[in-house]
Protein backbone atom coordinates (compact mmCIF):
# COMPACT_ATOMS: atom_id res chain seq x y z
CA UNK A 1 0.00 0.00 0.00
CA UNK A 2 2.76 2.33 0.67
CA UNK A 3 4.60 1.48 -2.03
CA UNK A 4 1.29 2.03 -4.54
CA UNK A 5 1.01 5.41 -2.61
CA UNK A 6 4.79 6.62 -3.51
CA UNK A 7 4.32 5.31 -7.04
CA UNK A 8 2.04 7.90 -7.52
CA UNK A 9 3.18 10.18 -5.66
CA UNK A 10 6.46 9.94 -7.95
CA UNK A 11 4.41 9.87 -11.05
CA UNK A 12 2.52 13.35 -10.19
CA UNK A 13 5.88 14.83 -9.36
CA UNK A 14 7.02 13.96 -12.50
CA UNK A 15 3.48 15.05 -14.70
CA UNK A 16 4.49 18.49 -12.45
CA UNK A 17 8.15 19.04 -13.55
CA UNK A 18 7.22 18.10 -17.09
CA UNK A 19 4.70 21.13 -17.36
CA UNK A 20 6.80 23.57 -15.13
CA UNK A 21 10.08 22.70 -17.52
CA UNK A 22 7.24 24.28 -20.23
CA UNK A 23 6.89 27.02 -17.63
CA UNK A 24 10.44 27.81 -17.35
CA UNK A 25 12.08 26.59 -20.83
CA UNK A 26 9.24 29.61 -22.19
CA UNK A 27 10.25 32.24 -19.67
CA UNK A 28 14.01 31.68 -19.91
CA UNK A 29 15.03 31.29 -23.96
CA UNK A 30 16.11 34.91 -25.16
CA UNK A 31 16.30 35.77 -29.24
CA UNK A 32 19.21 35.01 -30.07
CA UNK A 33 19.28 38.38 -32.72
CA UNK A 34 19.49 40.90 -29.20
CA UNK A 35 22.71 39.29 -28.47
CA UNK A 36 23.61 41.22 -31.29
CA UNK A 37 21.52 44.18 -31.68
CA UNK A 38 23.21 45.25 -28.00
CA UNK A 39 26.35 43.73 -28.97
CA UNK A 40 26.57 41.56 -26.03
CA UNK A 41 30.21 39.93 -25.37
CA UNK A 42 28.60 36.52 -24.94
CA UNK A 43 31.57 34.24 -22.71
CA UNK A 44 33.01 37.47 -22.44
CA UNK A 45 34.70 37.06 -25.95
CA UNK A 46 34.72 39.14 -28.81
CA UNK A 47 33.07 38.28 -32.45
CA UNK A 48 36.52 36.79 -33.14
CA UNK A 49 36.77 34.72 -29.88
CA UNK A 50 38.90 36.78 -27.76
CA UNK A 51 38.34 37.51 -24.65
CA UNK A 52 37.18 41.04 -23.24
CA UNK A 53 39.94 42.10 -21.18
CA UNK A 54 38.72 42.02 -17.28
CA UNK A 55 41.53 42.59 -15.45
CA UNK A 56 45.27 42.76 -14.83
CA UNK A 57 47.89 39.93 -13.83
CA UNK A 58 51.43 38.90 -12.94
CA UNK A 59 50.83 35.24 -12.45
CA UNK A 60 51.26 34.12 -16.21
CA UNK A 61 51.11 35.16 -19.69
CA UNK A 62 49.70 33.45 -23.07
CA UNK A 63 51.31 34.36 -26.68
CA UNK A 64 50.22 32.82 -29.52
CA UNK A 65 51.36 35.50 -32.16
CA UNK A 66 54.10 37.76 -33.22
CA UNK A 67 54.55 41.39 -35.38
CA UNK A 68 56.12 40.80 -38.30
CA UNK A 69 56.64 44.42 -40.06
CA UNK A 70 53.45 45.66 -37.89
CA UNK A 71 51.25 42.82 -38.49
CA UNK A 72 50.31 40.10 -36.11
CA UNK A 73 51.12 36.42 -37.33
CA UNK A 74 50.33 32.95 -35.32
CA UNK A 75 53.38 32.03 -33.48
CA UNK A 76 54.13 28.45 -31.86
CA UNK A 77 52.79 29.25 -28.22
CA UNK A 78 54.17 30.32 -25.32
CA UNK A 79 53.03 30.06 -21.72
CA UNK A 80 55.12 31.54 -19.34
CA UNK A 81 54.79 31.57 -15.37
CA UNK A 82 55.48 35.18 -13.34
CA UNK A 83 58.01 35.60 -17.08
CA UNK A 84 59.53 32.60 -17.14
CA UNK A 85 58.90 30.52 -20.14
CA UNK A 86 57.31 27.10 -18.54
CA UNK A 87 59.44 24.30 -21.09
CA UNK A 88 63.16 26.79 -19.72
CA UNK A 89 61.19 26.19 -16.24
CA UNK A 90 60.96 21.92 -17.23
CA UNK A 91 64.40 22.03 -19.11
CA UNK A 92 66.34 23.47 -16.41
CA UNK A 93 65.53 21.48 -13.69
CA UNK A 94 66.32 17.56 -14.52
CA UNK A 95 65.11 15.80 -11.33
CA UNK A 96 61.57 15.67 -9.72
CA UNK A 97 59.86 18.04 -7.30
CA UNK A 98 58.99 20.32 -10.55
CA UNK A 99 55.90 20.89 -9.38
CA UNK A 100 56.46 22.01 -5.82
CA UNK A 101 59.47 24.95 -7.45
CA UNK A 102 56.49 25.98 -9.97
CA UNK A 103 54.13 26.27 -7.01
CA UNK A 104 56.38 28.33 -5.27
CA UNK A 105 57.01 30.37 -8.10
CA UNK A 106 53.35 31.03 -8.39
CA UNK A 107 52.56 32.07 -4.77
CA UNK A 108 56.00 34.24 -4.47
CA UNK A 109 56.67 35.59 -7.55
CA UNK A 110 60.79 34.31 -7.81
CA UNK A 111 61.87 31.10 -8.17
CA UNK A 112 63.34 29.74 -4.82
CA UNK A 113 66.96 29.05 -3.99
CA UNK A 114 68.28 25.70 -3.02
CA UNK A 115 67.14 26.39 0.50
CA UNK A 116 64.30 28.23 0.28
CA UNK A 117 62.49 24.83 -1.96
CA UNK A 118 64.25 22.48 0.51
CA UNK A 119 62.37 24.63 3.65
CA UNK A 120 59.13 24.93 1.14
CA UNK A 121 59.16 21.09 0.43
CA UNK A 122 59.50 20.70 4.49
CA UNK A 123 56.50 22.58 4.59
CA UNK A 124 54.24 20.85 2.15
CA UNK A 125 55.26 17.41 3.46
CA UNK A 126 54.40 18.41 7.08
CA UNK A 127 50.65 19.74 6.75
CA UNK A 128 49.81 16.94 3.81
CA UNK A 129 48.56 14.26 6.23
CA UNK A 130 44.73 14.56 6.99
CA UNK A 131 43.69 13.09 10.38
CA UNK A 132 41.97 10.18 10.90
CA UNK A 133 38.19 11.87 12.26
CA UNK A 134 38.71 13.66 9.00
CA UNK A 135 39.33 10.70 6.77
CA UNK A 136 36.50 8.84 8.91
CA UNK A 137 33.79 11.35 9.11
CA UNK A 138 34.10 13.59 5.83
CA UNK A 139 35.96 11.36 2.95
CA UNK A 140 34.76 7.91 3.71
CA UNK A 141 30.81 9.08 4.57
CA UNK A 142 28.89 9.54 1.51
CA UNK A 143 31.43 8.64 -1.52
CA UNK A 144 30.76 10.38 -4.80
CA UNK A 145 30.84 8.67 -7.77
CA UNK A 146 32.26 11.81 -9.02
CA UNK A 147 35.29 12.66 -7.75
CA UNK A 148 35.23 16.44 -7.83
CA UNK A 149 32.10 16.41 -5.59
CA UNK A 150 34.30 14.71 -3.03
CA UNK A 151 36.60 16.56 -3.78
CA UNK A 152 34.63 20.46 -3.13
CA UNK A 153 32.82 18.62 -0.06
CA UNK A 154 35.92 18.37 1.49
CA UNK A 155 37.57 21.43 0.79
CA UNK A 156 34.20 23.19 2.30
CA UNK A 157 34.64 21.10 4.97
CA UNK A 158 37.86 22.22 6.22
CA UNK A 159 36.74 25.22 7.18
CA UNK A 160 35.26 23.47 9.92
CA UNK A 161 38.73 22.55 10.98
CA UNK A 162 40.30 25.57 11.00
CA UNK A 163 40.46 27.89 14.09
CA UNK A 164 40.21 31.37 11.77
CA UNK A 165 38.38 30.62 8.54
CA UNK A 166 37.04 34.27 7.55
CA UNK A 167 40.58 35.40 8.16
CA UNK A 168 41.15 36.73 5.10
CA UNK A 169 44.79 38.94 5.83
CA UNK A 170 47.42 37.77 3.06
CA UNK A 171 49.32 35.84 5.96
CA UNK A 172 46.71 33.73 6.95
CA UNK A 173 45.29 33.23 3.36
CA UNK A 174 48.90 31.72 2.02
CA UNK A 175 48.79 29.43 5.22
CA UNK A 176 44.79 28.88 4.28
CA UNK A 177 46.32 28.04 0.25
CA UNK A 178 49.66 25.62 1.65
CA UNK A 179 47.21 23.69 3.78
CA UNK A 180 44.77 22.85 0.68
CA UNK A 181 47.84 22.73 -1.86
CA UNK A 182 49.47 19.79 0.11
CA UNK A 183 46.18 17.81 1.11
CA UNK A 184 44.44 17.72 -1.96
CA UNK A 185 46.30 14.74 -3.48
CA UNK A 186 45.20 13.18 -0.15
CA UNK A 187 42.12 13.80 0.09
CA UNK A 188 41.32 13.09 -4.27
CA UNK A 189 42.82 9.65 -3.80
CA UNK A 190 41.10 8.76 -0.58
CA UNK A 191 38.18 9.79 -2.26
CA UNK A 192 38.65 7.50 -4.97
CA UNK A 193 39.50 4.62 -2.68
CA UNK A 194 36.30 4.89 -1.00
CA UNK A 195 33.90 5.38 -3.57
CA UNK A 196 35.33 2.11 -5.05
CA UNK A 197 35.17 0.01 -1.77
CA UNK A 198 31.85 1.24 -0.28
CA UNK A 199 30.13 1.47 -3.94
CA UNK A 200 31.78 -0.65 -6.22
CA UNK A 201 32.54 -3.42 -3.58
CA UNK A 202 36.49 -3.28 -4.43
CA UNK A 203 39.36 -3.52 -1.14
CA UNK A 204 40.16 -0.37 0.57
CA UNK A 205 43.44 0.57 0.19
CA UNK A 206 44.30 4.21 2.64
CA UNK A 207 48.31 4.69 2.98
CA UNK A 208 49.65 7.14 4.55
CA UNK A 209 52.16 9.48 2.17
CA UNK A 210 56.04 9.22 2.54
CA UNK A 211 57.43 12.72 3.50
CA UNK A 212 60.67 11.74 1.47
CA UNK A 213 58.54 11.59 -1.50
CA UNK A 214 57.38 14.68 -4.11
CA UNK A 215 53.81 14.79 -5.22
CA UNK A 216 53.83 13.03 -8.49
CA UNK A 217 55.38 10.42 -6.46
CA UNK A 218 53.30 10.07 -3.55
CA UNK A 219 49.92 10.06 -5.76
CA UNK A 220 51.21 6.83 -7.76
CA UNK A 221 52.45 5.52 -4.63
CA UNK A 222 48.93 6.24 -2.58
CA UNK A 223 46.82 4.70 -5.65
CA UNK A 224 48.35 1.79 -6.49
CA UNK A 225 47.89 -1.21 -4.55
CA UNK A 226 51.70 -2.22 -4.59
CA UNK A 227 53.14 1.46 -4.39
CA UNK A 228 55.46 1.04 -7.15
CA UNK A 229 56.65 3.04 -9.75
CA UNK A 230 59.55 3.88 -12.57
CA UNK A 231 61.28 6.75 -12.64
CA UNK A 232 59.70 7.90 -16.03
CA UNK A 233 56.18 7.75 -14.65
CA UNK A 234 57.32 9.98 -11.63
CA UNK A 235 58.61 12.50 -13.86
CA UNK A 236 55.59 12.20 -16.59
CA UNK A 237 53.20 12.92 -14.12
CA UNK A 238 55.66 15.68 -12.30
CA UNK A 239 55.72 17.30 -15.68
CA UNK A 240 51.83 17.18 -16.24
CA UNK A 241 51.21 18.80 -13.31
CA UNK A 242 53.46 21.29 -13.89
CA UNK A 243 51.51 22.38 -17.29
CA UNK A 244 48.52 22.14 -15.49
CA UNK A 245 49.30 24.28 -12.55
CA UNK A 246 48.30 27.33 -13.99
CA UNK A 247 46.86 29.16 -17.74
CA UNK A 248 46.08 33.04 -17.07
CA UNK A 249 43.58 34.71 -15.31
CA UNK A 250 40.76 34.08 -17.86
CA UNK A 251 39.80 30.49 -18.15
CA UNK A 252 36.84 29.53 -16.11
CA UNK A 253 37.98 28.28 -13.13
CA UNK A 254 40.49 30.87 -12.36
CA UNK A 255 38.26 34.00 -13.57
CA UNK A 256 35.85 32.01 -10.98
CA UNK A 257 38.42 32.61 -8.24
CA UNK A 258 38.96 36.19 -8.86
CA UNK A 259 35.21 37.01 -8.74
CA UNK A 260 34.07 35.20 -5.90
CA UNK A 261 37.55 36.48 -4.21
CA UNK A 262 36.35 39.92 -5.23
CA UNK A 263 32.93 39.41 -2.56
CA UNK A 264 35.53 39.26 -0.06
CA UNK A 265 34.23 35.39 0.81
CA UNK A 266 36.76 32.73 2.52
CA UNK A 267 39.21 30.84 0.97
CA UNK A 268 37.59 27.47 1.00
CA UNK A 269 34.23 28.69 -0.53
CA UNK A 270 36.31 30.34 -3.02
CA UNK A 271 38.59 27.12 -4.07
CA UNK A 272 35.40 24.83 -3.75
CA UNK A 273 33.93 27.65 -6.57
CA UNK A 274 36.60 26.93 -8.60
CA UNK A 275 36.42 23.09 -7.95
CA UNK A 276 32.65 23.23 -8.87
CA UNK A 277 33.59 25.60 -12.57
CA UNK A 278 36.64 22.74 -13.58
CA UNK A 279 33.86 19.91 -13.11
CA UNK A 280 32.08 21.08 -16.25
CA UNK A 281 33.00 19.08 -18.98
CA UNK A 282 33.84 22.33 -21.19
CA UNK A 283 36.46 23.21 -18.92
CA UNK A 284 38.31 20.16 -17.38
CA UNK A 285 36.66 17.07 -18.56
CA UNK A 286 37.96 17.92 -22.50
CA UNK A 287 40.67 14.69 -21.63
CA UNK A 288 38.52 12.17 -20.69
CA UNK A 289 36.25 12.91 -23.93
CA UNK A 290 39.42 12.57 -25.93
CA UNK A 291 40.19 8.92 -24.63
CA UNK A 292 37.08 7.94 -24.90
CA UNK A 293 36.67 9.17 -28.63
CA UNK A 294 39.76 7.63 -29.29
CA UNK A 295 37.87 4.43 -27.88
CA UNK A 296 35.24 4.94 -31.06
CA UNK A 297 37.95 5.31 -33.58
CA UNK A 298 39.89 2.33 -32.48
CA UNK A 299 36.96 0.43 -32.90
CA UNK A 300 35.77 1.95 -36.25
CA UNK A 301 38.88 2.01 -37.67
CA UNK A 302 40.48 -1.39 -38.12
CA UNK A 303 43.77 -0.65 -39.84
CA UNK A 304 45.23 2.34 -38.11
CA UNK A 305 47.83 3.23 -40.58
CA UNK A 306 45.09 3.81 -43.09
CA UNK A 307 44.78 7.67 -43.14
CA UNK A 308 42.11 7.54 -45.95
CA UNK A 309 39.97 5.79 -43.50
CA UNK A 310 40.84 8.01 -40.37
CA UNK A 311 39.75 10.72 -42.28
CA UNK A 312 36.63 9.43 -43.38
CA UNK A 313 35.90 8.61 -39.37
CA UNK A 314 36.45 11.67 -38.29
CA UNK A 315 34.65 13.32 -40.65
CA UNK A 316 31.69 10.94 -39.70
CA UNK A 317 32.48 12.49 -36.20
CA UNK A 318 32.56 16.46 -37.85
CA UNK A 319 29.14 15.78 -39.56
CA UNK A 320 27.46 14.58 -35.89
CA UNK A 321 27.01 10.93 -37.43
CA UNK A 322 29.53 8.96 -34.98
CA UNK A 323 30.91 9.06 -31.23
CA UNK A 324 28.41 11.79 -29.72
CA UNK A 325 27.09 13.55 -32.04
CA UNK A 326 28.18 16.94 -30.97
CA UNK A 327 30.14 17.17 -34.68
CA UNK A 328 33.31 18.03 -32.31
CA UNK A 329 37.26 16.80 -32.07
CA UNK A 330 37.95 16.69 -28.81
CA UNK A 331 41.25 18.07 -28.11
CA UNK A 332 41.99 20.23 -30.81
CA UNK A 333 41.82 23.83 -31.26
CA UNK A 334 42.18 26.63 -28.54
CA UNK A 335 40.66 30.12 -27.90
CA UNK A 336 44.73 31.69 -27.40
CA UNK A 337 47.08 29.01 -29.39
CA UNK A 338 47.34 28.64 -32.90
CA UNK A 339 50.16 26.88 -34.46
CA UNK A 340 50.82 25.25 -31.33
CA UNK A 341 49.78 24.34 -27.70
CA UNK A 342 53.32 24.43 -25.44
CA UNK A 343 51.35 22.33 -22.89
CA UNK A 344 50.84 19.60 -25.76
CA UNK A 345 54.29 19.81 -27.12
CA UNK A 346 55.81 18.80 -23.80
CA UNK A 347 53.07 16.35 -22.89
CA UNK A 348 53.18 14.52 -26.31
CA UNK A 349 57.11 14.01 -25.99
CA UNK A 350 56.27 12.44 -22.63
CA UNK A 351 52.98 10.23 -23.91
CA UNK A 352 55.66 8.99 -26.45
CA UNK A 353 58.19 8.01 -24.40
CA UNK A 354 55.41 6.03 -21.88
CA UNK A 355 54.09 4.56 -25.29
CA UNK A 356 57.64 2.75 -26.04
CA UNK A 357 58.11 1.80 -22.58
CA UNK A 358 54.70 0.04 -22.39
CA UNK A 359 54.70 -1.20 -25.93
CA UNK A 360 52.07 1.22 -26.62
CA UNK A 361 53.80 2.68 -29.91
CA UNK A 362 51.46 2.13 -32.28
CA UNK A 363 48.44 3.46 -30.61
CA UNK A 364 50.47 6.49 -30.13
CA UNK A 365 51.21 6.83 -34.09
CA UNK A 366 47.51 6.76 -33.84
CA UNK A 367 47.20 9.94 -32.09
CA UNK A 368 49.91 11.77 -34.11
CA UNK A 369 47.71 10.60 -37.23
CA UNK A 370 44.70 11.88 -36.18
CA UNK A 371 45.86 15.19 -34.81
CA UNK A 372 47.35 15.98 -38.10
CA UNK A 373 44.42 15.14 -40.26
CA UNK A 374 42.39 16.65 -37.53
CA UNK A 375 44.67 19.96 -37.96
CA UNK A 376 43.69 20.02 -41.55
CA UNK A 377 40.27 19.25 -41.70
CA UNK A 378 39.18 21.07 -39.01
CA UNK A 379 40.65 24.25 -41.17
CA UNK A 380 39.50 23.39 -44.21
CA UNK A 381 35.85 22.38 -43.50
CA UNK A 382 35.23 25.24 -41.18
CA UNK A 383 36.92 27.75 -43.46
CA UNK A 384 39.00 29.11 -40.74
CA UNK A 385 41.70 31.69 -41.41
CA UNK A 386 43.80 30.54 -38.35
CA UNK A 387 45.41 27.51 -38.15
CA UNK A 388 43.96 24.79 -35.73
CA UNK A 389 46.61 22.79 -33.49
CA UNK A 390 45.95 19.91 -30.97
CA UNK A 391 45.36 21.42 -27.05
CA UNK A 392 47.19 20.30 -23.73
CA UNK A 393 43.79 17.61 -23.62
CA UNK A 394 44.58 15.91 -26.42
CA UNK A 395 47.52 13.71 -24.90
CA UNK A 396 46.83 14.02 -21.04
CA UNK A 397 44.08 11.53 -21.13
CA UNK A 398 46.16 8.74 -23.04
CA UNK A 399 49.67 9.60 -20.57
CA UNK A 400 47.25 9.50 -17.81
CA UNK A 401 45.94 6.06 -19.00
CA UNK A 402 49.48 4.75 -18.99
CA UNK A 403 50.01 6.18 -15.70
CA UNK A 404 47.22 3.65 -14.06
CA UNK A 405 44.97 7.08 -13.25
CA UNK A 406 41.57 5.79 -13.70
CA UNK A 407 39.47 7.83 -15.30
CA UNK A 408 37.03 9.14 -12.34
CA UNK A 409 40.91 10.84 -11.10
CA UNK A 410 41.79 12.52 -14.48
CA UNK A 411 40.10 16.24 -13.36
CA UNK A 412 40.74 15.56 -9.70
CA UNK A 413 44.33 15.63 -10.81
CA UNK A 414 44.12 18.52 -13.12
CA UNK A 415 42.53 20.02 -9.68
CA UNK A 416 45.85 19.37 -7.71
CA UNK A 417 47.59 20.97 -9.62
CA UNK A 418 45.61 23.85 -10.39
CA UNK A 419 45.14 24.74 -7.20
CA UNK A 420 48.92 26.49 -7.17
CA UNK A 421 47.23 28.89 -9.61
CA UNK A 422 43.69 29.43 -8.46
CA UNK A 423 45.86 30.35 -4.92
CA UNK A 424 47.94 32.93 -6.78
CA UNK A 425 45.59 34.25 -8.46
CA UNK A 426 42.94 34.40 -4.81
CA UNK A 427 46.45 36.29 -3.22
CA UNK A 428 46.74 38.65 -6.67
CA UNK A 429 43.40 39.47 -6.13
CA UNK A 430 43.55 40.10 -2.29
CA UNK A 431 46.90 42.15 -2.61
CA UNK A 432 45.34 44.88 -5.06
CA UNK A 433 42.09 45.43 -3.36
CA UNK A 434 40.34 45.39 -6.26
CA UNK A 435 36.20 46.43 -6.25
CA UNK A 436 33.90 43.56 -6.59
CA UNK A 437 32.92 42.01 -10.08
CA UNK A 438 30.10 42.84 -11.02
CA UNK A 439 29.76 42.82 -15.61
CA UNK A 440 26.16 44.22 -16.46
CA UNK A 441 23.36 42.49 -17.85
CA UNK A 442 20.88 44.06 -20.00
CA UNK A 443 17.29 43.55 -18.94
CA UNK A 444 15.50 42.43 -22.76
CA UNK A 445 11.73 41.41 -20.70
CA UNK A 446 8.62 43.45 -20.68
CA UNK A 447 7.08 45.12 -17.43
CA UNK A 448 3.57 44.22 -16.33
CA UNK A 449 0.98 45.31 -14.39
CA UNK A 450 -0.17 43.28 -11.29
CA UNK A 451 -3.00 41.07 -12.02
CA UNK A 452 -4.97 39.64 -8.85
CA UNK A 453 -4.45 36.06 -8.63
CA UNK A 454 -7.88 35.30 -9.31
CA UNK A 455 -7.38 36.90 -12.74
CA UNK A 456 -4.92 34.93 -13.75
CA UNK A 457 -4.41 32.92 -17.14
CA UNK A 458 -1.95 30.75 -17.60
CA UNK A 459 0.03 31.02 -20.82
CA UNK A 460 3.60 29.84 -22.15
CA UNK A 461 5.39 31.52 -25.00
CA UNK A 462 6.08 30.18 -27.81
Amino acid sequence: MVKDTMMELDKALDESLDMLVKYCMSSSEIDRKLYYEYDVKRGLRDANGKGVLTGLTEVSDITSSVYENGVQVPSDGKLYYYGYDVEDLLAGRTELYRFEEVTYLLLFGQLPTKNQLDAFIDIITDIQELSGQFVRDVIMKSPSENIMNSLQKSIITLYSFDPSPEDISIRNVLRQSLQMIAKMPLISVYAYHAYQHFEMGGSLLIRNPDPKLCTAENILRLLRPDGKYTELEAQALDIALVLHAEHGGGNNSTFTTHVVTSSRTDTYSAIAAAIASLKGPRHGGANLKVLQMFECIKKNVKDWEDEDRIRDYLQKIMDKKEFDHTGLIYGMGHAVYTLSDPREVVLKRYAKKLADENGLDEEFKLYDRVEKIAAKMLTENRHLFKPICANVDFYSGFLYSMLGIPEQLFTPIFAISRISGWSAHRLEELVNNGKIIRPAYKYVGLHHDYIPIGERKSVIKK
